[in-house]
């Protein structure tokens, strides 16, 4: 054991790098912070590389002898956003980590922004997992000068992109992890040591996604209604038989029931075909041809599926626009374009880069289809750069690329400069999943006799950026967790990684070291990320579940150290849909289990004025803790003013409330139960919450 240096200086010279890909590392900026509360803050890099990191360091106080590295969504490249900022908040960021005992690591996973690095190139490996475990090694030899020794169990976590490339830690950085808890994420399985990238097999169902949007329109409504509480359960009524086809197939790939609202709403969708566009053009060039041109392809045989909806045009740029003029000029405070033109103020808020130009207004676009186009500058400064619109509204493109368009936008931009808006990429990426079918049993309806339907080519590849496929094989435990309800990794996608252990280290080495916990009623991204739909916020419908992942990262830490098996959540798989057992004792996890009614049923019809009667059964899977909130929205505003008395000492919960509409319209009062391990009904963190709701038609 080496002596204890809080504050002093830090010795890199004695640190030899395992990864020889690495050059020395080194330190640019150390200091002192004191909220969330005092900590030491280390950052710096590896000459040669792009590769960055932060170190969090708290006092010897808190400290358990624990190292927690959350991994970035999406591309990654940052290494800045687990401390403090949106991200941090949404995401427990630094002060979980120092709640649950342990310093943090941060990094940009070898690459800065969503570019490559230069002299790494398009090594999968790199950016799936070499940097960051170097940057984790690199902090196991500064927490042993710090605290004495280095820390004794390192765990390793992450949503969407950061549940792509956590598992990789896992499973290639023996003796730095005995634990990772990866969540809302997917991807494809090949064995241990693969250099290949990830297939996009989930970017490929997007373009049905984003299809359906197109097809239905303004009838996307009467699917959401039909979805909905109390809806009449068939969502193709009154379609057409296109339209129908396509919806279906949307179903059979597993998209969630119950989430259809979020066909019209893209956002991590669109913004990875932004991202991608231009290298699926590159590598899948002849799929782009042959779709307009050969037979077997829609776009030669049923042209007028798509041809009203072309764009292929010079345009004129008008003005430029930055984020910051989107979110602060009340020129664009109407809801519906606030609402195209979030993602691109997220993403500037997320990147701290809200003066960077993300969108620009063009004149003579004409008609057609306008979300996914390409938008190719022709003319100035900027020619040459390809963009695509993640949304569009009142002639605005909101607008993201690859690499260098990715970092610049509309830099340089200037208005009466000439563009190219062409769609025909886009709507061709609409059909692709007909074309690129993987081997997974759920495209089985694509195939007759084991063959494909339509004309195949290979599936594409993910960016570099997104790592290397799952195999399976580690050493230490893992926590998977998928929301059911999550339209950016499908629920299918849950079961990938439990396949890849099952596949590597048999049913016995699952049983022992992986576990899996649906989370019902909870998208890829918290409500507040979430638009609001007319009649309902996103928090009547959808659960906060950071608490759900705490809870379940300190219960990841129990098994590791101290072997308590955590509870599964039990669940049967067909038809592209997971379904879970109606009562907690059989459904298990620990998220509570709830219904609602109205009058006795999930549907009613009132006056106003005419009080009825809700009421809401729920319950917490044994041993998962006791209900410490319940609480009433009525409204659809997502704020649940109503709230009920609770002692924080009841696994079990049945209870009614009356009310009275005021105002003729439909009406979906929701109850929302939270438990707590502990039955802490102050409690701030760890909180698990449900929801259900009823439907009420007032006239």
């Amino acid at each position: 054991m080496t002596t204890k240096n809080i504050g002093g200086a830090l010795d890199l010279a004695s640190y030899a790098v395992t990864d020889s890909y690495f050059g020395a590392p080194y330190i640019d900026r150390d200091e002192h912070r004191s909220e969330p509360r005092s900590h030491r803050v280390v950052h710096g890099g590896f000459a040669g590389t792009d590769t960055r990191f932060n170190f969090y360091f708290q006092s010897e106080e808190g400290y358990r002898s624990r190292m927690f590295q959350p991994m970035e969504g999406g591309h990654a490249g940052h290494e800045n956003i687990f401390g403090e900022g949106p991200v941090a908040k949404i995401s427990g960021g630094l002060e979980m980590a120092f709640r649950l005992g342990g310093y943090m690591v941060e990094s940009n996973c070898g690459h800065i922004g969503d570019d490559i690095d230069p002299r790494g190139g398009e090594d999968p490996t790199l950016y799936g997992f070499r940097a960051a475990i170097e940057s984790a090694r690199l902090s196991r030899h500064l927490a042993e000068q710090i605290y004495g020794a280095p820390p004794a169990n390192g765990y390793v976590y992450g949503g969407s992109g950061g549940g792509r490339r956590s598992p990789g830690c896992l499973e290639y950085g023996a003796g730095v992890y005995t634990g990772a808890l990866p969540y809302h994420s997917g991807g494809n399985i090949e064995p241990w040591g693969t250099t290949s990238r990830v297939r996009s097999e989930q970017p490929v169902h997007f373009g049905l996604m984003f299809n359906v949007q197109r097809l239905l329109g303004d009838r996307i409504g009467s699917v959401i209604d039909a979805m909905a509480p109390g809806g009449s359960g068939d969502p193709c009524a009154g379609l057409n038989v296109h339209q129908r086809e396509e919806l279906t197939n949307l179903y059979r790939l597993g998209f969630p029931r119950g989430d259809e609202f979020m066909i019209s709403q893209p956002f991590g969708q669109i913004w990875l075909w932004t991202s991608i566009a231009d290298m699926l053009l590159e590598d899948d060039a002849d799929y782009f041809r042959a779709f307009w041109s050969e037979p077997g392809y829609l776009g030669h045989d049923e042209p007028q599926f798509v041809e009203n909806d072309v764009i292929d045009v010079e345009a004129t740029v008008a003005r430029v626009l930055t984020a910051r003029d989107l979110q602060e000029n009340t020129e664009f405070a109407d809801p519906a374009l606030q609402a195209l033109a979030y993602p691109s103020i997220f993403i500037a808020m997320l990147n701290q880069t809200m003066d960077l130009p993300m969108a620009i207004q063009l004149e003579g676009v004409g008609s057609g289809y306008r979300r996914g186009a390409g938008v190719y500058v022709q003319t100035g400064e900027a020619a040459g750069r390809r963009l695509y619109a993640m949304g569009e509204s009142n002639d605005i493109f909101f607008l993201d690329g690859r690499g260098e368009a990715n970092l610049l936008r509309a830099t340089g931009v200037k208005a009466g400069d000439k563009v190219r808006v062409d769609n025909r990429p886009f709507l061709a990426f609409c059909y692709y999943y007909r074309h690129h079918i993987s081997d997974d049993p759920i495209c089985d309806f694509l195939r007759i006799d084991g063959k494909p339907i339509y004309p195949q080519h290979a599936v594409p590849l993910a960016s570099p950026l997104m790592g290397v496929p799952y195999c399976g094989q580690y050493e230490g435990k893992l926590m998977w967790i998928h929301a059911t309800h999550d339209s950016s990794l499908w629920p299918p996608q849950g079961l990938t990684y439990k396949r890849a252990v099952e596949q590597a280290q048999g049913l016995e080495g699952a049983q022992e070291n992986f576990r899996i916990r649906w989370t019902e009623n909870a998208e890829h991204t918290p409500p507040m990320m979430v638009p609001m739909q007319p009649n309902r916020s996103a928090a009547n419908w959808l659960i906060t579940f950071q608490g759900l992942v705490e809870q379940s990262l300190k219960d990841l830490i129990d098994w590791v150290e101290q072997g308590i098996d955590p509870a599964s959540t039990q669940f049967t798989f067909s038809d592209g849909k997971i379904n879970l057992p109606k009562s907690a004792g059989e459904r298990g996890g620990i998220q509570p289990v709830i219904a609602v009614t109205a009058n006795g049923a999930a549907r009613i019809e009132t006056a106003v004025g005419e009080k009825i009667t809700l009421e809401v059964i729920a319950e917490v899977p044994p041993g998962a803790g006791t209900i410490i909130a319940l609480e009433w929205d009525f409204d659809g505003k997502g704020t649940y003013p109503v709230k009920e008395e609770v002692t924080g000492t009841d696994a079990r919960m049945r209870s009614m409330v009356t009310h009275a509409f005021d105002t003729a319209g439909t009406y979906f009062p929701t109850a929302r139960v939270t438990s707590h391990r502990d039955g802490d009904c102050a409690a701030v963190t760890r909180r698990i919450e449900n929801l259900a709701a009823a439907r009420v038609i007032v006239s």
